[in-house]
């Protein structure tokens, strides 16, 4: 079963762009624009990218597995109606099977294992009562 209520599910297979934030060695984030996708099963995200296992985010994750991951996006601007999903939880960190993300992509890539998912006018429409989602999924980060 997946930690993602159906329309939190629609609207990520119909994303493509999210950013993912990790801890540099210096204790300071780091925020990137990556490609992503739901995992089959709908119990993950996967990320995957050029020159993966070069990158610092690659690099911040084998020191500290801590990851997380907003994708938004404004549904209307008139009226205002922002909305959107963050993942909070822990990284994975794969070394092959990148390949299946897209041609030229790196091996490398990384599976997102949600802790904490927060979304906002996915499941009812932005500003309304109960427009707002949070809540915790397997064990707590540590």
């Amino acid at each position: 079963m997946s930690h993602f209520s159906e329309k939190e599910t629609e609207y990520l297979r119909g994303q493509l762009l999210g950013r993912i934030a990790t801890i540099g060695s210096d204790g300071a984030p780091h925020v990137v624009p990556v490609g992503f996708r739901l995992s089959a099963d709908g119990e993950a995200i996967e990320v995957g990218g050029h020159g993966m296992g070069a990158s610092k985010k690659w690099r911040d994750l084998q020191a500290n597995p801590q990851i997380a991951l907003v994708v938004d996006d404004l549904k209307s601007v008139d009226p205002w109606t922002p909305r959107g999903i963050e993942v909070r939880g822990r990284a994975e960190l794969h070394s092959e099977g990148g390949e299946k993300f897209g041609p030229g992509w790196d091996s490398a890539w990384i599976r997102i294992v949600p802790r904490r998912i927060v979304s906002w006018g996915v499941d009812a429409p932005a500003f309304s009562a109960g427009s707002q989602s949070a809540r915790s999924v397997g064990e707590p980060s540590s």
